[in-house]
């Protein structure tokens, strides 16, 4: 069984190594030899996590678009909004085992959480800071981060490299494993799973294909194979608008509209080619990466454009075949499955959550931010 990993810190000193974290079906984590998990360290990178002041205008924060009640990404809207209103393109992805995430972003173009914290804190639309030295000198301003980086980093104060590395390790320790289907496959619990969700699992290694992409282990599952795909939604985005759009009007009020309308109020979707953004190899136009799917009941919306909303909605997108372009993945065909079979899939993909995830929330939240 999973024990909190943050209850097992209470009695460690704050300089104190602290274990790699673990948890059934998950394999071994690699941490840094760099970069080693202390206790001063994660309680530092979880104060800079949740304090709105690293954006310029003291508005947002890495929690506003990965909400720790929400899965550690954003329920409400298909991509996240940024820094004064300001659309960001894309979904954000949950950060629920993000440690065993390579490579990192929807198109792969960062390798280590270290470096990867600098992408969202620069971008115009998400935290808007003019540069990395901006950042670092308003954090060396604010008294109440001295004592703070002092302890974790041997009496230094503030730098990029700092920063990064204590943001790193505290999401490293954001561990959701110990799943009702790892207890079931690795754990040996029959009874774990119910017949439906048994059925489910049949299909997902069997008729459906599902464990092409997100791969099962013998010994642990991280429910992806880390490559980049292309299912014809980026290359839709950009070729084939839809003729109507749903629009929520207010909270839970939607309306139909046509194109003419929507985009009579709205600014264009910005161009998306995915992984060809990083490469510049005409095979990876539209492909992104393979997400985990461990947690995935709690991540709502799905894609990399947040354009499906549900589990069901998923699942039907990949039974029809996924969307026809001249890049679309081999391994994507339609499935012809009976509703009886998208249900029990769906059943299945719940028990994927893992254990310890409202422990995580309530750490989260233990210390007012800013404080």
């Amino acid at each position: 069984m999973l024990v909190p990993l943050f209850a097992a810190l209470a009695g460690c000193t704050r300089d104190a190594a602290v274990p790699e974290p673990a948890a059934l079906g998950l394999p071994r984590l690699d941490v840094p030899a760099d970069n080693p998990l202390t206790q001063a360290k994660i309680a530092l990178g979880r104060k800079l996590f949740f304090d709105r002041r690293l954006s310029p205008n003291g508005t947002m924060s890495c929690a506003m678009c990965h909400v720790p009640e929400q899965g550690f990404t954003a329920h409400e809207l298909a991509t996240p909004v940024g820094i004064e209103g300001r659309s960001v393109r894309r979904n954000a992805p949950t950060l629920l085992n993000v440690g065993w995430q390579k490579p990192l972003f929807h198109d792969g173009r960062e390798s280590s959480l270290e470096n990867q914290i600098w992408a969202p804190l620069l971008a115009a639309n998400e935290m808007g800071n003019a540069s990395i030295g901006a950042v670092v000198e308003r954090i060396r301003g604010l008294h109440d981060y001295d004592a703070l980086f002092a302890a974790a980093f041997d009496g230094a104060s503030a730098s990029a490299q700092r920063i990064g590395a204590a943001i790193a390790s505290y999401e490293r320790m954001l561990v959701a494993g110990d799943s009702r289907f790892d207890r079931w496959r690795y754990a040996g619990e029959s009874s774990a799973l119910d017949a439906l969700e048994q059925r489910g699992f049949e299909l997902f290694t069997g008729k459906a294909r599902c464990d092409v992409c997100h791969r099962i282990g013998s010994r642990d599952a991280l429910f992806t194979d880390h490559e980049f795909h292309n299912t014809g939604i980026g290359w839709r985005r950009a070729f084939a608008a839809p003729e109507r759009t749903r629009v929520e009007l207010v909270p839970g009020v939607f309306a139909e509209l046509g194109r003419r309308a929507v985009e009579s109020f709205s600014e264009p979707p910005p161009m998306d080619a995915g992984r060809f953004e990083i490469t510049l190899d005409p095979k990876d136009r539209w492909a992104y990466r393979t997400p985990s799917l461990r947690n995935v009941a709690l991540t709502a919306p799905y894609m990399h454009d947040g354009s499906l909303a549900t589990l069901e909605a998923v699942i039907e997108f990949y039974d029809s075949g996924g969307i026809d372009n001249p890049g679309k993945s081999a391994f994507l065909y339609a499935l012809g499955l009976s509703a009886a079979e998208r249900a029990a899939l769906v059943a299945f993909l719940k028990t994927l959550t893992g254990r310890g995830v409202e422990a995580l929330v309530a750490e989260a939240r233990r210390t007012p931010p800013g404080q």
